[in-house]
């Protein structure tokens, strides 16, 4: 009788087959590294947490800790009801 499970499923898939190479370093939250707040205001620099399709970035990538992704993902729509920052990409409207 073959071995139970979803076909495909074994040994030499994902990270796990790869080299190991590693942690890469852990990034720092922009905002505690300067001691600033995200601003609605300010503009560039929020507008560095979005995609080109306008979505906020997630803490993962951008490297916030939690307290500042909160804080920026309020700004950013604060920031967007005040027409500073486009909800939408400009390719897709």
């Amino acid at each position: 009788m073959p071995p139970r499970g979803r076909p495909g499923k074994g040994r030499g898939r994902g990270r796990s087959s790869r080299k190991f190479r590693g942690r890469r370093a852990r990034k720092v939250c922009v905002f505690c590294e300067t001691k600033t707040e995200p601003d609605y205001k300010a503009t560039e620099a929020i507008g560095r947490m979005i995609t080109d399709r306008g979505k906020i970035v997630p803490r993962r990538i951008s490297g916030l800790c939690a307290k500042h992704q909160r804080r920026v993902a309020t700004e950013i729509k604060r920031a967007r009801h005040l027409a500073l920052l486009p909800f939408v990409a400009e390719n897709i409207r």
